[in-house]
């Protein structure tokens, strides 16, 4: 708070005892006085102090300020109309009474009054503030239509947001309109700087509608104003559920996003080559190990030769110097592991690695399978019944490596 600000409060609290209040002083003293009040929110005692001002003086300037602050703090709301119509009745039809009647009556809820009101101002003024004042009596008595006509007429002068998200409101909640409301926040958006209420109000009646293509244009968009990790990952989400990831790939191709995200999705559509550029070009960037452990497992992934022996001697020289640079995940390991086994490359290697993966998930099943594989190729044939029994009980007969395991350790046994 500023000095100047400390001195009138000082000021404020100092001199506007209840005594002094009584005393008489100059209307310009007590002028200043009502509106210190009104600064600090003190709407009751501005409102004595404006209503003794217009019974001295007569002038509607501050019968207008008594009404309201009487309106501001929610006190003597009954006395205040009836000073404004005493008031109205010498000076009938004016406007201004007529704009502080609407918002008086509504607070004591005489609804009908205040659309007498309403009807009142709507034939004298084709303001758009006027409209919008009008139009909060109809809200209240639920003539939503009647509202949402008055609000549109506000709408069409201004463009104000505002009154559009209120219209999307009542479009959504009371008219059955939600379609029309959409189409004209999505006019509304695409010619005018929105806020994020706007975008929000669009989610949501989205999300009612179940409008898939409508959430992710949104997110979309709001990407593209402030490129934010969670926007990309509900763009992303709503392509998942579209089972549409190519979509998704491409539009991150397109903003020329780097990241683990599209990295996932060059994986999940099996777009090998392209993930295995950007594995290199994180490792160049982070020297992280782990994008080497990547690198080895892409390569084998992307061979169109799956026995290629240049093409796995590259996969285990990369394995290998990823594990020497600290990658201990067990998904590599496993993988590591167990491509050593498949291949017969070096089945004693590939079990130390499998048990290094397995001291991390011992129950995973995915990693005894391989293990079992493993005591397979070893003839080790009991124990490979009774890890490959484990797996075959929790994940059943379903997929195909699975089913070919099963079925050549038993014949083992």
């Amino acid at each position: 708070m500023s000095w100047y600000r400390i001195a009138l409060a000082v000021l404020l609290f100092a001199t506007l005892s209840p005594a002094k209040e009584l005393m008489r002083v100059s209307d310009d003293e007590m002028i200043i006085r009502g509106l210190l009040y009104e600064e600090y929110k003190a709407y009751e005692p501005a409102r004595q102090i404006f209503g003794k001002l217009y019974d001295e003086t007569g002038e509607q300037t501050y019968l207008f300020k008594e009404a309201t602050d009487a309106l501001m703090g929610n006190t003597h709301i009954a006395e205040s109309i009836d000073r404004l119509k005493a008031w109205d009745s010498q000076h009938p039809d004016s406007i201004e009474v007529n704009r502080l009647l609407i918002p008086l009556y509504l607070t004591v809820r005489k609804t009908k009054l205040a659309k007498k009101q309403a009807e009142f101002l709507l034939e004298k003024s084709k303001k758009p503030m006027d409209l919008e004042l009008a139009s909060n009596p109809f809200l209240y008595s639920g003539e939503f239509k009647r509202a949402l006509g008055i609000l549109s007429k506000v709408y069409e002068q201004t463009h104000r947001e505002d009154v559009l998200l209120r219209m999307a409101d009542i479009m959504d909640e009371y008219t059955d309109q939600r379609q029309k409301a959409i189409q004209l926040l999505e006019t509304h958006r695409r010619m005018n700087i929105s806020s994020q209420d706007l975008y929000a109000k669009l989610l949501l009646l989205y999300g009612k509608q179940k409008d898939i293509d409508g959430i992710i244009e949104i997110y979309k968009a709001l990407y593209k104003q402030n490129p934010r990790k969670a926007f990309l990952q509900k763009i992303v989400e709503g392509y998942a559920y579209k089972r549409d990831l190519e979509s998704a790939v491409k539009f991150m191709e397109e903003m020329g996003v780097k990241s683990e995200m599209l990295f996932d999705l060059y994986k999940a559509t099996k777009q090998y080559d392209k993930a295995l550029k950007l594995a290199d070009y994180f490792y160049t960037q982070t020297k992280k190990p782990k994008w080497l452990a990547e690198k080895a497992v892409l390569t084998f992934e992307s061979a169109k030769d799956k026995n290629d022996k240049k093409m796995i001697s590259d996969v285990i020289k990369t394995f290998d110097e990823a594990i020497s640079k600290g990658v201990d995940d067990s998904i590599y390991l496993n993988y590591y592991g167990y491509t050593l086994i498949d291949k017969d490359i070096d089945v004693k290697k590939g079990m130390k690695i499998l048990k290094d993966a397995l001291k991390q998930q011992p129950d995973n099943t995915y990693y005894l399978d391989s293990l079992a594989w493993g005591y397979y190729k070893e003839r080790q044939c009991d124990k490979a019944y009774k890890t490959m029994k484990r797996v075959v009980e929790e994940e059943g007969l379903e997929e195909p490596e699975i089913i070919s395991h099963w079925r050549a350790i038993r014949q083992c046994k």
